[in-house]
């Protein structure tokens, strides 16, 4: 018992490990702050490291209407900007009830990655579902 117990412990950890990470301005290294500045607007920012990337969170009353993530190196990755429900393109919600068993769409986003690519990002229970700019499902995160 008490090494099944460790085990999930020991997994339990692992898993959070993996997921999101709050961090303290102190932890981000200074060339990606400075990748932020190419953001004027922003103030209040929170950070997270997830997958390995520096992600800065800013805007809205959650403190997360935005957010840009960079590589430890400072190379831009994409920004994501929330967006009402309303606007994501209309493909998308039909597709999420049809393949996710009636999933509801908690959030949205507009995604731009590096290269000036669109995406868009619905938030659902269980991860967030990537479509392209015209709603064609692309892959869940």
């Amino acid at each position: 018992m008490k090494k099944t117990l460790s085990l999930l412990m020991g997994f339990g950890f692992i898993v959070n490990a993996a997921l999101a990470q709050d961090l303290k301005p102190k932890d981000v290294p200074a060339v990606v702050k400075s990748a932020l500045t190419k953001y004027p607007s922003v103030s209040k920012v929170n950070w997270e490291k997830e997958k390995g990337n520096y992600e800065a969170n800013w805007g809205g009353k959650s403190g997360e209407d935005n957010s840009a993530v960079f590589t430890p190196s400072g190379t831009f990755v994409e920004i994501v900007k929330a967006i009402p429900l309303t606007d994501l393109p209309k493909s998308i919600a039909p597709y999420v009830r049809i393949h996710y068993n009636g999933a509801k769409i908690k959030e949205a986003g507009k995604v731009t990655d590096a290269v000036g690519k669109t995406f868009y990002e619905a938030e659902i229970k269980g991860g967030d579902l990537i479509f392209d700019e015209n709603g064609v499902f692309v892959k869940k995160d």
